[in-house]
């Protein structure tokens, strides 16, 4: 990626809308806008924060009519001279105003270059320019949330408290080597131990948050499972709305597992319609079942659907048949109740009509009410990002040596260092007092589209 200085241009909106944006920036980005914009005054005059309307031409030839908005270094989104020019969302138009201004002396800018500027530019941190990429792909209310929290800096203001706290301890025990001669010491090795397992487990908290921060940002797996001809994929085409699985009485119709998402209250679930459970000689059949199994194991909520005509007037469905994780969520959802209203089912029970679509409020509140977001909606932290959660794992086995190190009355000068690996792997996350590596920010921003 061109991480030099020359004039960039994108668009910056989406193509199909009634109004597009095309961004520019760099030194001299105004004068060279001035080349095809004819308004009351040069955009190199004007004052920044400022909006101007003119004329795109190309010659004598009128482009567009456009309104100009300027920005001043430094205080721009990439921290240099930028301009951001607003015309209508012609596709032609937009094509115009990009060749206009690349034959004037611009470039097409790279994938997330205009971050990448403001990064570099120490307009963003690292995380907090990550979050960028995840706001503009943010599918539900809660993903935005999670990007927008991470954004405004949040989420780097946690790791930096952090961060500062060991930078003061290590410069506490750096000061000992000075007067080593004297045996002074000036952190009290309680203290410091005190003041590190509080930190480890807050990097702890953090890294726990990943699992449903990952989860609300990539959609919160649901297992669909139980015997064959429950209603698994009727269900399935119900909560999504459209007929998506395949729907027969034939038993063991679903060979694979079949995934779709549905936003419910805020929060993008992902569904998995998965092959029924039961003995069976079909290699096929055994085949999908044990991707069934596979999906149960990733999953966060496991929907188990009884068919209600194979129950007991008791209504109590049977246990489940595979083994659950502490974190997830199990939901005994009873099927076809329209042909058994004889049935009393027991209170945590929910009882519904897949074909009718009866009782699938109920549902889709108890699935909404197991994912919890309260924290999230009031700005909590929550990562949801596998660097991050790689980088706090790596500070959290570093802290934990430390922590070893110092029972073990390791010297002051390794214990020292041990604790500065703790601030290098949180800095890897911000980025702020880590070096990193060129392809890392490469991978990083070339995820990000043109224009941002």
């Amino acid at each position: 990626m061109n991480r030099d200085h020359d004039i960039i241009v994108a668009p910056a909106t989406a193509p199909g809308g009634a109004i597009a944006v095309v961004r520019t920036s760099g030194e001299g980005a105004l004068a060279l806008c001035d080349r095809i914009f004819r308004g009351r005054r040069p955009l190199r005059d004007a004052e920044g924060y400022t909006v101007h309307y003119g004329r795109i031409l190309d010659g004598e030839r009128i482009i567009d009519d456009v309104l100009v908005t300027v920005f001043r270094a430094p205080h721009s989104y990439t921290g240099e001279e930028s301009a951001e020019i607003s015309c209508h969302g012609s596709a032609y138009i937009v094509s115009e105003i990009l060749r206009l201004l690349i034959a004037a002396g611009a470039r097409t800018a790279d994938p997330g270059e205009f971050t990448i500027r403001a990064y570099l530019a120490g307009k963003l941190d690292l995380s907090q320019a990550e979050a960028v990429a995840d706001l503009i792909a943010s599918s539900s209310q809660a993903a935005h949330a999670l990007a927008s929290t991470q954004m405004r800096g949040g989420y780097s203001e946690a790791l930096e408290a952090l961060r500062d706290e060991l930078l003061r301890l290590t410069s506490l025990l750096e000061l000992e080597l000075d007067f080593s001669e004297e045996e002074v010491e000036f952190a009290d090795r309680t203290q410091l131990r005190d003041i590190m397992t509080r930190i480890d487990a807050e990097i702890e908290r953090l890294r726990e948050s990943f699992s449903l921060g990952n989860a609300l940002k990539e959609g919160v797996a649901v297992a669909i499972v139980g015997a064959p001809n429950a209603g698994k994929s009727t269900l399935l085409n119900r909560l999504l709305n459209e007929e998506r699985a395949m729907v027969s009485e034939i038993a063991g119709t679903t060979r694979d597992v079949i995934e779709e998402c549905a936003n419910i209250g805020g929060v993008l679930f992902r569904f998995l319609d998965t092959a029924g459970i039961r003995t069976t000689d079909d290699r096929l059949e055994r085949m999908g079942i044990e991707r069934t199994m596979q999906s149960i194991s990733r999953a966060r909520i496991v929907v188990l659907l009884t068919d209600a005509t194979t129950l007991a007037p008791t209504g109590m469905p049977s246990a489940p048949d595979f083994a659950l994780r502490p974190e997830q969520t199990l939901l005994h959802v009873v099927n076809k109740l329209d042909l058994r209203p004889d049935l009393d089912l027991p209170a945590d029970t929910i009882g519904l009509s897949a074909r009718s679509g009866s009782g699938l409020d109920t549902l889709r509140r108890a699935l909404r009410n197991a994912v919890d977001t309260a924290a999230l909606y009031h700005g909590d932290v929550t990562v949801s990002n596998t660097r991050h959660y790689e980088a706090l794992t790596a500070a959290h086995e570093a802290l934990t040596n430390a922590l070893r190190g110092l029972a073990t009355h390791l010297p002051t000068d390794l214990l020292s260092e041990e604790i500065r690996q703790v601030i290098r792997r949180l800095g890897d996350i911000t980025g702020r007092g880590a070096i990193l590596p060129d392809e890392v920010l490469g991978n990083i921003f070339s995820k990000f589209c043109v224009g941002k």
